[in-house]
C-alpha cells in the first residue's frame, strides 16, 4: 500500500493547508478576483491567484528563478520536515521527484520576449527556466536528491499523472519515497489561448450551471509525499486512459473517462457504491460538464455526492490534478464537510444527466474519495484516496 504521508499546498483558497481547509469549509476563495491585467486590450476576466510573498530561490539556483518554482517552494515548506526525514531514512538516491506542469517558466519567457521587442532585456531570465522539465530538475537540485526526477506535461492531467508515476516508481523498486505533485503559475499565453478558444469566462466559473460559459484559470502548487505502508490515507486506486478523440473536446460518450474511472475502481478493489465523494473535473465549459455528467450518471447514478472545486481555485491546469487530490486528502484527514456546488449566482443545468451533485455541504459517510482530471487530447486520469485500514464512518 502506498501512503500519502504529507501534503503541502497553496492556491486561491489560501497559502497553507489550514487556511485552505477553513476557506474550503466556508466556500470562500480570497484569491479569486476580477483582473484587467492578463487579457489583450485589458479586457476583464476572473482568475485565481496566490496572494502573499513566496519563498526566494537560493542564489546558487537563480537559473531556476520562476514563479512556478517559487510556488513549489511554498508547498515544499509545509512538508519539509517529513521530506528531510525521508531523505535521512532512505538516502538521497532513493527519493524520486515527479511533477506536472503546463506553464513552467512561461510567464518569464513572455516577459523576456516583450522586453526584447522593445530593445530591452529582462533581468534574471535564463532559457531553461521555461523548459517543461525545469520544475522537477529544480526541486531535485534544491533538495540535493539523486533519485529519478522528471516532469510530465499532459495538459490538465499532468500532476495527476505525476502522482500515478510516483506510485509506480515505489512499487517497482526504483524509489522508496516519491515527492509528487505539480505547479502552474498565471501566464498570458494560456489565458489568452483559452480566450481564443472561447473557453474563458468573463465571470467566475460556474460548473454544471445553466449559465456556464467557460473556465476561470488559476495558479497554485501541491506536493504529496508518497511512502510505502505508513498507514493513514493511501493512494488506493489509479486509472488513466487516452481516447485521442479530439485536440480539445472530450469524447461525446466519455469513453476514455469511463475507462480511467473503471480502472481506478478495479485497482482499489472497490465498487462504485463504495465511493463517498467525487471531486469532479468540472471546468464549467458547456461540453465538458455535459459529458462528465453523463459519465458519472452512467457509472454512479445519483447515489454518490459530487462537486467541482474549480470555482474556488480556478482551473490550475497542469497543477489541477495534484491540487484536487490534495483537497481530497484534506477532506479525509480534517473531517471537513463536503464542498457543495455554488449556485448562488447561477442555476443548476436541468439538461444535464442526473447525478449526485451537491447543492449544500454534506457529511462524508464512506471513506473513499475519487478525484478526476480530464485533459486536452482525451488524456484522462482518476485517483482514489482512502483510509488504508478500510471503510469507517467519518
Amino acid at each position: 500500500m502506498i501512503s500519502i504521508s504529507a501534503v503541502g499546498m497553496l492556491n486561491a483558497l489560501g497559502n497553507d493547508m489550514a487556511e485552505i481547509g477553513a476557506n474550503l469549509t466556508r466556500g470562500v476563495a480570497p484569491g479569486m478576483k476580477l483582473s484587467h491585467d492578463w487579457l489583450l486590450h485589458r479586457r476583464p476576466c476572473w482568475l485565481g491567484a496566490v496572494s502573499g510573498p513566496l519563498p526566494e530561490i537560493p542564489a546558487g539556483l537563480k537559473r531556476h528563478d520562476s514563479r512556478n518554482n517559487r510556488l513549489l517552494l511554498g508547498a515544499l515548506a509545509q512538508i519539509r520536515a517529513q521530506v528531510d526525514d525521508a531523505v535521512a531514512a532512505f538516502g538521497a538516491d532513493r527519493v524520486a521527484v515527479v511533477l506536472g506542469t503546463s506553464t513552467s517558466g512561461l510567464d518569464e519567457c513572455d516577459r523576456q520576449v516583450t522586453a526584447a521587442a522593445q530593445g530591452k532585456t529582462s533581468p534574471g531570465y535564463f532559457y531553461q527556466m521555461q523548459e517543461l522539465g525545469d520544475p522537477a530538475r529544480f526541486l531535485a537540485a534544491f533538495l540535493q536528491l539523486d533519485g529519478p526526477a522528471y516532469t510530465l506535461s499532459t495538459a490538465c492531467s499532468s500532476s495527476a499523472r505525476a502522482i500515478i508515476s510516483g506510485r509506480r516508481l515505489i512499487e517497482t523498486g526504483m524509489a522508496d519515497v516519491a515527492i509528487v505533485g505539480g505547479a502552474d503559475s498565471l501566464s498570458r499565453m494560456p489565458i489568452n489561448g483559452f480566450d481564443s478558444l472561447e473557453s474563458l469566462s468573463a465571470q467566475r466559473c460556474r460548473p454544471f450551471s445553466a449559465e456556464r460559459d467557460g473556465i476561470s484559470i488559476g495558479e497554485g502548487a501541491a506536493l504529496l509525499l508518497l511512502t510505502r505502508d505508513q498507514g493513514g490515507i493511501a493512494l488506493m486506486g489509479m486509472g488513466e486512459s487516452s481516447d485521442a478523440w479530439h485536440m480539445s473536446a472530450p469524447h461525446p460518450e466519455g469513453s476514455g473517462a469511463i475507462r480511467a474511472i473503471e480502472m481506478a475502481l478495479a485497482d482499489a478493489g472497490l465498487a462504485a457504491a463504495d465511493i463517498g465523494y467525487i471531486n469532479l473535473h468540472g471546468t464549467a465549459t458547456p461540453l465538458n460538464d455535459r459529458i462528465e455528467a453523463l459519465v458519472i450518471n452512467r457509472l454512479f447514478g445519483q447515489q454518490v455526492p459530487c462537486s467541482s472545486t474549480k470555482h474556488l481555485t480556478g482551473h490550475t491546469l497542469g497543477a489541477a490534478g495534484a491540487i484536487e487530490a490534495a483537497l481530497c486528502w484534506l477532506l479525509l484527514t480534517g473531517s471537513l464537510p463536503l464542498p457543495p456546488q455554488d449556485f448562488s449566482a447561477a442555476t443548476p443545468d436541468p439538461g444535464l444527466a442526473r447525478f449526485g451533485l451537491l447543492d449544500a455541504p454534506a457529511r462524508l459517510t464512506r471513506r473513499y474519495i475519487m478525484s478526476n482530471s480530464f485533459a486536452f487530447g482525451g488524456n484522462n486520469t482518476s485517483l482514489i484516496l482512502g483510509d488504508s485500514e478500510g471503510i469507517h464512518a467519518a
